[in-house]
């Protein structure tokens, strides 16, 4: 399993790099659609419908969607973006409150529609970021790979209170707090190599904060899904890794809410 993992690793990761990074404009949103679209194969089969045919439909509707979106301009726009932050709210509660409040959205056809406010706005983010600097971009996936290592490492060492343990048994509030701490010193680092105002300093590290937390919430809310589903990993897509939503859940959370707190910058 560790071979495939540090093989699948070191063929991915130059690639999906160089398309995050060395695309801009049509070229850069085809290719972060064909990632949501990947995602959008394994949501189908999470939402219930696990036929080829089914899942098959749903990209194709996606697909579509996507397509209006980028045609009418609202790749573009904002409020998609606030559509992700209601809908990650929903989330939050239901997350909370599983398995008590699991018949809410249970059905097939909910969890279908989940996806709506999930992917999609991920699409949205990933486009707002990257238009609106590189730099950004390198930030909240810096963010989402630190704050997950500052809380593996300090739950490892000190965690004792179960953060969600009908949805994830291994997570640890002094793992949350480990990925708070880490998350800050990267926002402070940033603020320094930008040269922000202090004011403006301050507004990142709250922000930092807030997709921190929402980014925990985006890892727990698919494993709540897999949970309900009976499934480990959301596909076998990435031999050692599972599927696509296994390496983005906490994306998709964090980047379309952090492509939404950064005009307040």
């Amino acid at each position: 399993m560790l071979k495939q993992r540090l093989i699948t690793a070191l063929i991915l990761a130059p690639l999906v790099l160089l398309g995050l990074f060395g695309l801009s404009g049509g070229a850069f949103a085809l290719f972060t659609a064909a990632i949501v679209l990947l995602g959008v194969w394994e949501w189908v089969n999470l939402a219930g419908y696990e036929r080829p045919g089914q899942r098959l439909l749903g990209v194709a509707v996606a697909t579509a969607l996507m397509g209006l979106l980028w045609i009418g301009g609202a790749a573009q726009a904002t409020w998609p973006l606030w559509l992700a932050a209601a809908g990650w709210l929903a989330n939050l509660y239901w997350v909370t409150r599983y398995p008590e409040r699991q018949a809410q959205w249970q059905a097939p056809p909910r969890r279908l529609a989940m996806g709506l406010w999930v992917l999609l706005p991920t699409w949205v983010g990933f486009i707002a970021l990257r238009d609106g600097g590189a730099e950004w971009l390198l930030f909240v996936l810096l963010l989402v790979w630190t704050a997950d290592s500052g809380a593996y490492f300090a739950g490892r060492a000190y965690g004792r209170r179960k953060l969600a343990p009908s949805v994830s048994p291994g997570k640890s509030w002094e793992g949350v707090l480990g990925g708070l701490a880490a998350t800050t010193l990267l926002a402070l680092g940033f603020a320094l190599w930008l040269g922000l105002s202090p004011g403006q300093l301050v507004l990142l590290v709250v922000i930092t904060w807030l997709v921190t937390g929402i980014s925990v919430v985006g890892d727990l809310f698919e494993s709540m899904l897999k949970r309900s589903r009976g499934i480990k990993d959301s596909s076998a897509l990435l031999p050692g890794h599972g599927g696509v939503l296994d390496r983005i859940d906490s994306l998709t959370a964090a980047v379309p809410l952090f492509a939404l707190l950064r005009l307040w910058l």
